[in-house]
C-alpha cells in the first residue's frame, strides 16, 4: 500500500496577520506561523520527485458534530461567528491565536483533512501518511484556541477513529518542541488514548507538561510527558524514542499511531533551543514505523504542527516522507554539516530526565495495561 499525502492550497491561505505593536517599538513583521515553512515543505516534496511515489488524499471540511467530539459547541459557534465578520482584518480566538475572515472554513478543512487521512488508512487505501495541515492544532483546547491553533486537528482525528470507526486503542506521539497541552487535556481521562509528549521543558505553554502529569480517572497512566532540557540534541531525543516511546507503544499495542509532527525541535528554529537534525526525524519515523508494523499493520499517520525555520523545515519533512514511503530521493540536507556541533551526545542531565520517565510514567503505563488485561 502507498504512503498518503494530504495538501490543500486553501490551507496555505490561512493568515494570522502580522506581528506589530507600534507603541512598544515592534515594527510590523511576518508572523512566526506563516505560510513559507509549509509551502516550501510541499515544494521540496515536488522538486525531489517524491510526489510521484505518494498517493494524494483529498481534504474535506469537518462537520460541526465532528469538531464537537473534542470542542464545545459554544466555542465552535464562536469561531464561526468571528469568521463571518469581515469588518476586521484579524480576529482572536484565544491566547496567541488569530485569523482573518473566512478562517473557520480553513480551520475546519484542516480538521476534516485529518479525518480524511485516518479514513484512508483504516479503509486500506494507504498504509501510512502525512497530512500537511494548516493551521496547526495541538495547543487548541476544548473551549478556546491557543498558540496559533484553532481546532485540535489530531484530537479531532483520534476522536473520529474512536467514535465513528470503532477503534479502542490509539497512540498519539507529539514531538513538537512545545507541550501538546490541548491534546493532553482532551484525553486526560480516556484510557483508550495513549498520549506521549516530548517537549522542551518550560517553553510553551509555561509550566505545562511536567513528567508528573500522567492522566487521571480511567486515563490514569496513559499520559507520558518527557520535558527535555534546552539544548537537547540527537543523543537525548533518540534515547527518548528508544527508551520511552517504543516501549510505551509496545506495552499499549495501539490499533493506530498518530503523530503531532512539529519540526521546531530542530536546529535553526527561532522559537526553541533544541538541536535535532533531519536525520533525527528520519530515525524517529523509522522506529515508530517498526512499532506500527508490529501492532497495527503499519498504520502510522502524521499531522503537521509547528516548525518555524523556512530553510530547514522542508529538509526535516522530506526525511520523514522518504522514510514513510521507502523512497530515497537525490535531495540532500544542505545544512546537515552545519549541525555537527558539540553537545549532541546524550548528556547526564538529559539522561536523568529520561530515567525518571522510565521509572515513573512508563512503569505506571505498564502496570495499567497489565491490570486491564487481567480484567
Amino acid at each position: 500500500m502507498a504512503t498518503g499525502y494530504l495538501f490543500s492550497e486553501l490551507m496555505m491561505w490561512w493568515t494570522p496577520g502580522e506581528m506589530t505593536n507600534v507603541r512598544k517599538g515592534l515594527e510590523p513583521t511576518q508572523h512566526f506561523e506563516n505560510v513559507e515553512t509549509k509551502r516550501r515543505f510541499n515544494n521540496l516534496i515536488h522538486a525531489s520527485g517524491l510526489i510521484d511515489k505518494l498517493q494524494q488524499v483529498k481534504a474535506r471540511t469537518a462537520t460541526v458534530q465532528e469538531l464537537c467530539r473534542v470542542h464545545t459547541q459554544r466555542y465552535v459557534e464562536y469561531v464561526q461567528e468571528l469568521s463571518k465578520d469581515s469588518s476586521k482584518g484579524i480576529h482572536k480566538a484565544g491566547p496567541d491565536v488569530a485569523f482573518g475572515p473566512g478562517g473557520y472554513e480553513i480551520a475546519a478543512l484542516a480538521a476534516g483533512g485529518s479525518i480524511a487521512i485516518v479514513d484512508a488508512a483504516l479503509d486500506g487505501s494507504i498504509r501510512n501518511g502525512y497530512a500537511l495541515v494548516r493551521p496547526p492544532g495541538h495547543h487548541a483546547c476544548a473551549d478556546q484556541g491557543m498558540g496559533f491553533c484553532v481546532f485540535n486537528n489530531i484530537a479531532v482525528a483520534a476522536a473520529h477513529a474512536l467514535e465513528a470507526r470503532g477503534l479502542s486503542r490509539i497512540a498519539i506521539v507529539d514531538y513538537d518542541v512545545h507541550h501538546g497541552n490541548g491534546t493532553q487535556e482532551m484525553f486526560w481521562e480516556d484510557d483508550r488514548v495513549l498520549f506521549i509528549s516530548i517537549h522542551q521543558d518550560s517553553n510553551y505553554p509555561l509550566n505545562s507538561g511536567p513528567l508528573t502529569d500522567t492522566g487521571s480517572g480511567k486515563g490514569s497512566g496513559t499520559t507520558i510527558n518527557v520535558p527535555l532540557p534546552p539544548g537537547s540534541g540527537s543523543g537525548a531525543y533518540r534515547a527518548v524514542f528508544d527508551r520511552v516511546v517504543v516501549p510505551a507503544l509496545d506495552a499499549f499495542a495501539p490499533q493506530l499511531v498518530l503523530v503531532s509532527s512539529g519540526f521546531d525541535a530542530s536546529f535553526f528554529d527561532p522559537l526553541a533551543q533544541q538541536m535535532c537534525t533531519s536525520e533525527d526525524y528520519r530515525y524517529f519515523t523509522q522506529v515508530m514505523s517498526a512499532a506500527a508494523d508490529r501492532h497495527c499493520s503499519g498504520r502510522l499517520l502524521y499531522f503537521h504542527e509547528g516548525g518555524y525555520s523556512a530553510a530547514y523545515v522542508p529538509f526535516c519533512g522530506l526525511a520523514v516522507m522518504e522514510q514513510l514511503s521507502g523512497h530515497k530521493t537525490q535531495m540532500q540536507d544542505v545544512f546537515l554539516g552545519d549541525t555537527a556541533v558539540g553537545g549532541q551526545a546524550l548528556q547526564p542531565w538529559q539522561d536523568a530526565v529520561i530515567g525518571q520517565v522510565g521509572a515513573g510514567p512508563l512503569t505506571l503505563l505498564r502496570q495499567k495495561v497489565a491490570e486491564q488485561r487481567q480484567q
